[in-house]
């Protein structure tokens, strides 16, 4: 085979050194082709790596849903009509929309804790947001927790003054090395003993500076009654989240009288639409990356169809006399492919090495403000780009193969 040819080597390198210069910038454009590719593909995948991480534990086919004031007179209601969720809801909903995975009642103290509760132990104190929870949260947003367990059915059923705690609380009402599992907090003048405490969760909507409790322990304490501050839903799989968003609010529209156009009763905010629309958009810039670099590349690689066709006219007097010596045309036609791929993954190598070190170095960039984490570059993506770089290396390179193959020995003898 040719390639084990030294000979053919040594050819390849005469060939490509004669004019350094003119090689160099051909081959620039293909590596600078294979360059973008891998760049602009690790980029997209670093800032797919990044959304992930921020949406690291939450069910991202979900929403949350609220009560708000009505936008429109109806049924005899005026406009203004301040509107309320209940415990009821809940059911009401499941039992008339379907595609429901999860339906999550949550309370606070004011508008989404606007009122915070003063929590005492000992001479320490502090204001923390409080809130009802059910042991369902966990399948909603996943909650790490440093120490202890998070609520449970029986704190549930037999309303126990229990709770789980953020790490900011431990901090603030406890020393360092003080285990703070069986011991009481007050919360606004209720004694409450700590079952748990928290991490932060850097990645979703929960602070640490909160403190959860048995939801019907709270609805009792602070009289609640059945009213709610609002719920958090999770779809089944593959089910369309927007579609269950407008389903849950007709049926709410309907349950209380509301005007249908009314938009503005109930407020929401749907997590698996935002996700959704991050996923369209990572999804273009793949396909944007894959587009640019791979026609980027095939005008690096034609620009060396144009290089060999040169370089074959200036050795029309070579081949001439190889094939006067006895070269076959398979021969001529191989080395010529032969330089061709070889020149193709030389600059699609030097490209992939170079976007490789910049993408190392882009790993270093840490950003609150833009999700960015470890922009990386599939194999398999690599490998078919080095696949199609060399198939078209060796489709590109057929003509001037053809060309020096229709080289008559008697008319190159004659060039000079």
């Amino acid at each position: 085979m040719i390639i084990f040819n030294i000979d053919a080597w040594q050819e390849l390198w005469h060939s490509v050194s004669k004019n350094k210069l003119r090689t160099s910038l051909t081959l620039i454009g293909v590596a600078w082709g294979m360059f973008l590719f891998v760049l602009l593909l690790g980029m997209a995948k670093g800032m797919e790596n990044g959304f992930s991480d921020i949406f690291e534990g939450v069910a991202t086919n979900s929403m949350f849903l609220w009560a708000q004031q009505t936008d429109q007179p109806y049924n005899g209601f005026p406009r203004g009509r301040e509107m309320k969720l209940s415990i009821k809801d809940v059911e009401y909903i499941k039992k008339n929309v379907s595609g429901i995975k999860n339906i999550i009642p949550r309370n606070v103290l004011g508008r989404f804790g606007t009122e915070p509760s003063l929590i005492i132990r000992g001479i320490k104190k502090g204001t923390y947001q409080t809130f009802g929870d059910l042991p369902a949260l966990m399948n909603f947003q996943k909650i790490n927790l440093n120490t202890g367990r998070f609520l449970n059915q029986k704190d549930i059923d037999d309303n126990r003054k229990v709770c789980v705690i953020g790490e900011k609380v431990y901090n603030d009402l406890f020393e360092k090395t003080e285990n703070p599992i069986g011991e009481y907090i007050k919360i606004n003048g209720i004694y409450f003993q700590v079952v748990g405490v928290y991490k932060k969760v850097d990645k979703g909507w929960m602070g640490d500076n909160s403190i959860l409790m048995p939801f019907n322990t709270f609805q009792e304490i602070f009289n609640q009654g059945e009213e709610i501050g609002w719920m958090a839903i999770t779809a089944e799989d593959s089910y369309d989240i927007k579609k269950l968003e407008t389903d849950i609010k007709d049926v709410l529209k309907r349950k209380y009288k509301v005007s249908p156009q009314d938009n503005e009763a109930f407020g929401s905010f749907n997590l698996g639409e935002m996700f959704g629309k991050i996923k369209g958009f990572l999804m273009g810039m793949q396909i944007l990356t894959i587009s640019v670099g791979i026609l980027t590349i095939i005008a690096g690689i034609i620009a060396i169809s144009n290089i060999l066709l040169i370089t074959i006219k200036e050795r029309t007097k070579e081949i001439g006399i190889r094939r006067a010596l006895g070269a076959k045309p398979s021969q001529i036609r191989s080395q010529v492919l032969l330089e061709s791929v070889t020149l193709t993954l030389f600059a699609g190598l030097s490209g992939f090495v170079a976007a490789t070190f910049v993408l190392f170095g882009m790993s270093f960039i840490k950003s609150e403000e833009f999700p960015f984490i470890n922009p990386t570059v599939s194999p398999l993506n690599i490998f078919w780009a080095l696949s199609i770089m060399t198939a078209l290396g060796l489709l590109i390179g057929l003509l001037p193969a053809q060309r020096a193959v229709m080289i008559k020995p008697i008319e190159a003898l004659r060039t000079e």
